[in-house]
């Protein structure tokens, strides 16, 4: 009884939650107006803003496998820290970049920062859970993120008014908030724990969960389709449904979702429910994706948003879950970053081909592929992955 009532929320997972916050919050807060800044400081056009802003998400891609690595072998707090370093710093190369080559470089760069910094922040929130409350814990600190995709938007805009339309301006305050959260990770204090270089022969296993396979391809789908919907939703509802300024309340309705399902999911993850919180989400998102390409009217718009939230609030920290609970005790870095992998995959092939079909038959044509790929990840995971999970978890 007495592990049942062990504290969740401690000092040290109250202090990653809100650096993991901070950091999203300086990430969200340019992302969604990312390509209204590229086509209107530099007129590049969809299919290049698509190349442009891909490259942030192939970088974190092809850092994320060796960060999980680097934080199951070494001291992670130290890795956070000189990751969150690096990732508040490159803040500063958009300030002075003067042409889209440039832009281009710091953005593909700043994945990499982002990429490891998101994998040992993950990996120190389980380090810092009680063992009990674990499946818990990983569904609240998700909602970490959810906050900061709500508010980043709304604060941008609000910004960008203020500063009549300067985009240094939002720059600098990224620039301001990811230094706050690596103020907070450098107070976090990790159990006392021996770390060591693995001495393991080095393997496929140590940089990706092979068991979780089956549930990295479901993942890569779904985060293709939030990849096109999140990068372009904003220059589509300013260019074809003629809404200026609702792309905040996009994604605050859509953090709105994510926050009641993970709040309402986060007891079924403790009762090891895991499979049930994954098939609804999954269900729902599907619908949100439905609604947003097949129905073009500001209702459906904003409806949308907080149905696709409700479904992936429900799906992402499920699916975590599994990864965590098909790993070994030793490769809790490996599953976070193999997630994280299969998510930034998804996430750049979704901004990548988004972009090229938008450029060439229009956003809502990028919309209905985006639906289609998360439809047939809907199917791949009924047919080969909830069994899967089911006969092979460890715990």
């Amino acid at each position: 009884m007495s592990e049942v009532r062990e504290k969740l929320w401690n000092a040290n997972y109250v202090k990653i939650w809100i650096g993991n916050f901070l950091v999203h919050f300086s990430f969200t807060l340019i992302v969604p107006l990312l390509p209204l800044y590229l086509n209107e400081t530099f007129g590049a056009s969809k299919d290049t803003i698509g190349l442009v802003l891909a490259g942030y998400t192939v970088m974190a891609l092809t850092i994320r496998p060796f960060s999980g690595y680097l934080v199951d072998s070494f001291p992670r707090k130290t890795v956070l820290l000189v990751c969150n370093f690096l990732f508040f710093a490159l803040f500063a190369g958009y300030l002075v970049a003067g042409s889209i080559t440039m832009f281009a470089l710091f953005r593909t760069l700043h994945g990499a920062p982002f990429g490891a910094t998101t994998v040992a922040a993950s990996t120190t929130a389980i380090d810092v859970l009680p063992s009990s409350r674990r499946g818990e814990g990983i569904g609240y600190y998700g909602l970490s993120n959810n906050p900061a995709t709500a508010i980043g938007p709304v604060v941008a805009i609000y910004v960008l008014q203020a500063f009549k339309g300067d985009f240094q301006a939002l720059f600098w305050l990224s620039l301001v908030f990811s230094l706050l959260g690596l103020i907070i990770d450098a107070t976090i204090k990790m159990p006392k724990r021996d770390f060591v270089p693995n001495k393991e022969v080095i393997s496929l296993d140590r940089f990706f969960l092979l068991k979780g396979f089956r549930e990295a391809v479901a993942m890569v789908c779904f985060a293709f389709s939030y990849g096109v919907v999140s990068t372009y939703v904003a220059i589509y509802g300013k260019q074809e449904l003629g809404i200026g300024g609702g792309t905040g309340l996009f994604f605050s309705l859509l953090a709105v979702g994510l926050i009641v399902s993970r709040l309402t999911g986060a007891h079924a993850l403790r009762d090891n429910l895991v499979s049930r919180n994954a098939t609804m989400g999954v269900c729902v998102s599907v619908f949100g994706y439905l609604l947003f390409a097949a129905v073009h009217t500001p209702l459906a718009y904003y409806a949308s948003a907080f149905i696709i939230g409700l479904g992936n609030g429900h799906m992402y920290p499920a699916f975590q879950t599994m990864f965590i609970n098909l790993a070994e005790h030793n490769q809790r870095g490996t599953a976070n970053s193999s997630i994280l992998t299969a998510w930034d995959l998804g996430v750049g092939l979704g901004v990548l081909c988004g972009g090229f079909v938008a450029e060439h038959a229009g956003y809502g044509s990028a919309f209905w592929c985006a639906l289609a790929v998360n439809a047939l990840g809907v199917a791949y995971y009924f047919l080969r992955v909830r069994n899967h999970f089911e006969t092979h978890k460890l715990r």
